[in-house]
């Protein structure tokens, strides 16, 4: 058994069982699929890149030396942000691994492959796997290797100086909670260069874990706390690779994921949005796009929903998930500018354009996101909950006999309807949400809700969480 496995956001698990030959041979067997493709980089380059929590480099100097062994060219981009290296990937034309765990505890760490044209499939994870097991490797050389050196941030940055321009949002005053952001210092060096004032907080000297989707209660205290005590317009951060946005009002109140993928593409202009069934059920009724089509939970769904999109005729297609990050399908020309597709998530992308909508708009960030009238939507997690248990216990609840659901919750008038598409979504007889899923990258049992306002939201989410620890105990 190993906790090692292929989730949305490619192969994780604890540290204990990445390092050394299982991140060593897992690379080896990407790289003999990209070989079997002839999908390498010029000159057989691979580019690598990392987040900044303890294992990182030790995992990347196992990629780098897996990529040589392999008969390829390993390219160091250093400690990056996710979409940052992806891009890079984009314009080398080069295939690319990204180690980093995301959001998840500093015990725990992963491995992100791209090919030039963006995010591996399902199918690439197949291959790799079958690869994985046809090499049987049983030794992971530990003689370093050097690898080339390549600044992947300069054209990351230039990307979203050209497109926003040197006055974009002049004027306002930013918070940047930095904790330990692969993200921290682009952020607010962007954050200048368009003009506005970046003032750094809560930088970390050890990695921190921001979910964006469950905020720790220190996080939120300190963006209230940090609010409190300055005149700031809005409060940006993002998890630890910086795919996925963090973005709060002037009062310290953290937006929503998907309200700020909204606010997104609407700026942008988007006729199609792609979007999991996890975000807000406003998005239908705001009017703001032609259409909105509705995936699975993870970007690989997104993405393909994005394809499907495009070969449909969309004009201009905007993804993004609850979590916040925003995936550009499309290709924009904004004031004469060009912005190119970037189909996997990024952070920066929403914060600029969220921080240039106030700014035109010359109002408070808190009075923009109100006008959105998004329902009350909250979610949380049980974490360390094995995807056996959650399998059973959602299995319980849809299960053709509907007493236990509807006497469950029974105050909000039972179960009216059930959606399947990713886990298990209970429409209530008032109208109320509650949705359950497993994580694809965790042992984690996810709850999400909507609810009229901000207290039947919470107290929703406490129902739905007591349910699901009684049941997975």
């Amino acid at each position: 058994m190993t906790s090692l496995k292929f989730g949305t956001s490619g192969l994780r698990g604890l540290v204990t069982e990445l390092v050394g030959l299982p991140a060593y041979s897992h690379v080896r067997a990407f790289c003999a699929m990209i070989g079997e493709d002839g999908a390498a980089g010029p000159g057989g380059e691979v580019l690598i890149g990392r987040d900044l929590r303890s294992s990182s480099p030790l995992i990347a100097a196992q990629c780098a030396r897996a990529i040589v062994d392999a008969g390829l060219v390993a390219v160091d981009c250093g400690a990056i942000p996710t979409p940052a290296l992806a891009l890079a990937a984009a314009q080398c034309g080069a295939p690319a691994i990204m180690v980093t765990g995301s959001h998840i505890p500093d015990d725990r760490n992963g491995l992100k492959f791209y090919r030039s044209q963006g995010e591996i499939d399902k199918a690439d994870e197949a291959r790799i796997l079958a690869w994985h097991a046809k090499l049987n490797l049983s030794v992971a050389p530990d003689e370093p290797v050097t690898p080339r050196r390549h600044d992947a941030l300069a054209a990351y940055e230039a990307r979203y100086r050209e497109f926003f321009g040197a006055d974009a949002i002049r004027g306002l005053t930013v918070g940047v909670y930095q904790h330990s952001s692969v993200g921290r210092d682009v952020i607010c060096d962007l954050i200048a260069a368009l003009g506005a004032t970046p003032v750094p907080l809560g930088r970390a000297d050890r990695f921190i874990p921001v979910d964006t989707e469950a905020l720790r209660p220190e996080d939120v205290a300190l963006a209230a706390q940090w609010a409190g005590s300055q005149k700031l317009d809005a409060i940006v951060s993002t998890d630890g690779d910086a795919d996925r946005p963090l973005v709060a009002d002037e009062s310290g109140l953290f937006l929503r994921g998907d309200l700020v993928g909204a606010l997104t593409a609407a700026f942008l202009g988007a006729d199609v949005i792609v979007t999991p069934v996890t975000s807000n059920s406003a998005l239908e009724r705001l009017g703001l796009f032609q259409q909105v089509v509705r995936t699975r939970v993870g970007s690989p769904y997104v993405i393909a929903g994005m394809a499907e999109a495009a070969a449909a005729g969309a004009l201009l297609v905007v993804g993004f998930e609850a979590n916040g990050g925003v995936l550009l399908g499309s290709d924009v020309a904004h004031e004469g500018v060009s912005l190119a597709a970037l189909p996997t998530r990024d952070a920066m992308l929403p914060i600029l354009a969220t921080l240039t909508a106030i700014a035109r708009a010359q109002k408070p960030l808190s009075r923009l996101a109100a006008e959105q009238n998004f329902a009350i939507a909250l979610s949380n997690r049980l974490q360390e909950v094995p995807q056996e248990k959650t399998a059973a216990f959602i299995a319980r609840l849809d299960a053709d006999d509907p007493a236990y659901r509807n006497a469950a919750f029974a105050s909000h008038g039972g179960v009216a309807a059930r959606d399947r598409r990713d886990g298990l979504r209970l429409t209530l007889g008032n109208g109320n949400t509650v949705h359950f899923r497993a994580s694809g990258n965790a042992p984690e049992l996810r709850v999400y809700v909507e609810a009229m306002d901000e207290a039947a939201a919470g107290a929703l989410l406490q129902e739905g969480l007591k349910l699901a620890r009684e049941t997975t105990a």
